[in-house]
């Protein structure tokens, strides 16, 4: 009898264990699962998805949407969202090539990117110390960034033609385009700082308890600048990439791409509340969201399905996401 009493406790741990890691993973494993049948699903359907140019294509077109969503989770982590990240992506990938025409390259990048930091600065500083909520903050700069871009190229798309600039979108490492490169180190990067820094455990306090963390001391207003900085930058870093992928900045580039931008992160299982992200998940998402519009197109269905799918499946992921997560955190408490 008395060894009964250590092997059952022991069973229970390591369902415990189970138990706490699907919860704590719940997002990843979830969205890691849709993505494996989908992938399964379309090798089947179609003879041109396996193949190795049409998977490196897929992983250089959903770059973008990569790297802003590991930059919208930590937003969305606060309990904050970014709508203006497709009006940055199009101004960012216009101003690009606007600027290469007369300045050096490594100026014209370094440009680029500033005007993504600053649009990104400006939002988080009338959201945290103007007070506003963020979702009315970045829908008004959604609407002036984009008539922005438009104004500054007449709704006329510049061509790009800086040898030293096109490598960013069309160059090669190992088999894969730079893009994904880029991607890979950009969500290795977010990772580590979401998960081991201090700034990275702020943003989950932030969503999860603002007014506790404002009781120790820390400046809630300067965590929420930060992010909302932080997408600016990567809208921006996203309108590079673009713009160098076709050779070409137009304003019209990103249209709804905030969509599929916040569509990746809420797949990935970040809490649409706050308080809880995940990096890797948002990045499966994002490559979820580009598997399901490459197969679309291989199968011969028509492209306007493709959003339509896409506000789908963002619907059915709040539901999941409020619902599903939910009942799995209650029944570990």
């Amino acid at each position: 009898m008395g060894t009964k009493a250590p092997i059952l406790t022991t069973a229970a741990n390591r369902r415990g264990a189970r138990q706490d890691f699907v919860t704590r993973n719940f997002g990843v494993l979830s969205i890691s699962a849709v993505f494996a049948v989908l992938f399964v699903f379309f090798s089947l359907q179609t003879d041109a998805f396996l193949t190795a140019n049409n998977l490196v294509n897929v992983a250089r077109q959903v770059a973008p949407t990569v790297i802003v969503a590991v930059a919208m989770t930590f937003v969305i982590t606060t309990g904050n969202i970014d709508l203006s990240v497709g009006s940055i992506l199009g101004l960012t990938a216009a101003a690009l090539a606007i600027f290469a025409e007369s300045r050096n390259p490594l100026v014209a990048l370094l440009l680029t990117l500033v005007v993504g930091f600053g649009i990104g600065a400006l939002n988080g500083a009338v959201t945290a110390f103007g007070k506003l909520q963020s979702f009315i903050v970045t829908l008004a700069a959604l609407t002036a960034v984009r008539g922005v871009a438009l104004l500054i190229t007449d709704g006329y798309s510049t061509p790009i033609t800086s040898e030293a600039l096109l490598p960013i979108g069309n160059g090669k490492l190992a088999g894969l385009y730079a893009p994904t490169w880029i991607a890979v180190a950009v969500v290795a990067v977010g990772w580590y700082a979401f998960n081991h820094t201090r700034f990275g455990r702020y943003v989950v306090a932030v969503g999860s308890n603002a007014e506790s963390l404002r009781r120790a001391g820390v400046d809630v207003r300067r965590i929420q600048l930060a992010v909302l900085t932080l997408t600016g930058l990567a809208a921006g870093l996203a309108g590079v990439v673009t713009a160098t992928r076709l050779a070409s900045g137009s304003a019209n580039s990103g249209t709804l791409f905030e969509l599929e931008v916040i569509t990746a992160v809420v797949l990935g299982g970040t809490a649409l509340m706050g308080g809880k992200g995940s990096i890797i998940g948002s990045a499966i998402g994002a490559v979820t969201l580009g598997v399901i519009s490459n197969g679309l197109v291989l199968l011969r269905v028509d492209v306007y399905w493709v959003p339509i799918t896409q506000g789908l499946i963002l619907i059915v992921a709040i539901l999941l996401n409020a619902k599903l997560f939910g009942r799995i955190s209650g029944q570990r408490g």
